[in-house]
């Protein structure tokens, strides 16, 4: 596997991922609620869905060769990035939605 194949299936998962939360009511996709998530609930699943991506971009990069240390500055900003990627799933959740 070719890196700049890792590299696009990491972005492409990430967008998938973060707006997994916004587009139904049940937790990973799997269990399902009585009633509807609330926003914290959705909060949570999508920090979950940030840490199962950078376990997955982890084992890419082991794969393809040595680890680089990371500092809490690049865990800081992939996590902005991964919340602005959640932002078209939160705009169809909260604002298109009319319930």
């Amino acid at each position: 596997m070719s890196s700049t194949f890792s590299v696009w299936s990491v972005v492409v998962l990430g967008i998938l991922f973060a707006n997994a939360p916004f587009f139904t009511d049940r937790w990973w996709g799997v269990f399902r609620f009585s009633s509807s998530k609330s926003l914290p609930l959705r909060l949570l699943e999508l920090l979950s869905f940030y840490l199962l991506l950078g376990l997955l971009a982890l084992l890419l990069e082991k794969n393809a060769g040595q680890i680089t240390p990371q500092g809490w500055e690049f865990f800081a900003i992939t996590f902005f990035v991964f919340l602005t990627f959640s932002f078209p799933g939160f705009v169809y959740c909260y604002l298109l939605q009319r319930k």
